[in-house]
């Protein structure tokens, strides 16, 4: 990804100061300045007027929903395509305080490889995917119950996810968007992982084309980032220091009541020896077109689920209404062919019984620490969607705080890879 040029945020310099003029005693340390992070030193600051020092090896805030302005005056995200929605008000009233925002309702295409040509299906499969790929002329629900009904491998309790798509699907379906996507996504075929990731796909018997079905779905006016700012820019019990590593700087860091640690769980415990825990990564293709209509594809993603390339889909961010209008006005367009991998920046936790259990190492092993606590996605090594990495990190900031045992929302199954 070009990153030469990223305008539209907002940073201080002593941002990159290192641990240069800090005071000696703070209230919080957390590292990370995503959205756990963030949402700590935001409400430690206005429920309780503590004090935070936040430090992220990054050089920018907002972690891995971290967009910008590039070059062509198109706002991107450096670590993949985020869309916004949720069921829970709680996390909808919290991020209306820092932003403003456009109604968007996110439709994934699938390019489907039938022949020697593509066909452009709705993903997730509806009536209209089996139509186009299969010519199965459903018209209604009942219909496409039928269809699903003739084709399903029924099983009482799936044990991988093989089991769990072809239950739901069909083989028919399975072949065509499940099969061979989730072998590119997570170098595993579906029956090496657990049932839950298949199961994160819906198969939907109506027409409803949505990606999501949640009540609140939208995107910041200005982009993600001026979330963040919004919530931590301007607050004096908030200081921010970035490109710091804290492994590198453990022992030299101010005093504090709190370690608030929102990476990798077992990279906080790396120096026992103990194996590490897996995860997929993601890198990105990035390619400059100027197409006479100004856009490369009909659709903000388009998903390649076959075999026949080696990439899992192509983001074009010029298709989100929250672009500055420049980006409208022009021809130029970015895309973006996304690719799974092993080696980079963790993003997807590898669900199968042996990273489990090893989980459960680690977390047993965090539950004993003092005056530390884990919070987020890399640290509860669980995917969690946009809203249940907010709801995740307020819940656990009132439990922490409030030294009660609350009840905790059960998040459920965050959607994984697009």
């Amino acid at each position: 990804m070009d990153l030469s040029v990223q305008l539209g945020n907002q940073s201080y310099p002593d941002w990159f100061t290192g641990l240069k003029n800090l005071p000696q005693n703070f209230d919080l340390i957390i590292v990370g300045a995503g959205i756990s992070g963030c949402v700590f030193a935001e409400q430690a600051s206005r429920r309780y007027n503590l004090k935070s020092l936040m430090i992220d090896k990054r050089n920018h805030i907002g972690g891995n929903c971290y967009d910008f302005i590039n070059r062509y005056g198109i706002r991107v995200s450096q670590y993949g395509v985020h869309l916004f929605h949720t069921k829970f008000s709680r996390v909808w009233k919290y991020v209306n305080n820092f932003s403003e925002w456009i109604p968007y309702e996110h439709r994934v295409k699938g390019n489907i490889m039938v022949g020697s040509e593509y066909r452009m299906v709705p993903i997730p499969p509806s009536q209209n995917t089996i139509n186009v790929l299969f010519g199965a002329d459903v018209s209604n629900e009942i219909e496409m119950e039928d269809w699903l009904n003739s084709r399903r491998v029924p099983t009482e309790k799936p044990r991988n996810g093989e089991e769990s798509a072809l239950a739901r699907s069909g083989e028919e379906l399975y072949n065509a968007i499940f099969k061979h996507y989730t072998k590119k996504q997570w170098d595993k075929w579906p029956k090496e992982l657990d049932a839950s990731v298949l199961a994160r796909i819906p198969v939907r018997t109506n027409t409803d084309d949505r990606y999501f079905t949640d009540p609140f779905q939208a995107l910041p006016k200005e982009g993600y980032t001026k979330i963040f700012e919004n919530m931590v820019l301007e607050d004096p019990n908030i200081t921010i220091r970035l490109c710091v590593d804290y492994f590198n700087v453990r022992g030299e860091l101010p005093e504090s009541n709190l370690l608030v640690f929102t990476g990798p769980i077992d990279s906080y415990y790396s120096s026992l020896g103990l194996p590490k825990l897996e995860y997929r990564s993601l890198k990105f293709e990035e390619e400059y077109h100027e197409p006479e209509d100004g856009y490369h594809q009909s659709c903000l993603q388009l998903n390649y689920p076959g075999e026949e390339v080696e990439y899992t889909r192509i983001v074009e961010y010029k298709h989100k209404p929250n672009q500055p209008k420049d980006a409208l006005r022009r021809r130029g367009t970015v895309i973006f062919k996304e690719y799974s991998c092993d080696e980079g920046e963790p993003y997807y936790p590898v669900p199968n019984p042996e990273n489990r259990g090893l989980y459960e190492k680690y977390k047993e092993m965090a539950s004993k620490e003092n005056k530390v606590c884990f919070v987020g996605r890399l640290a509860s090594y669980k995917y969690f969607n946009m809203d249940q990495a907010f709801l995740n990190a307020l819940e656990m900031f009132d439990e922490f705080f409030s030294r009660s045992s609350s009840f905790r929302t059960h998040l459920g199954e965050g959607d994984g890879p697009k």
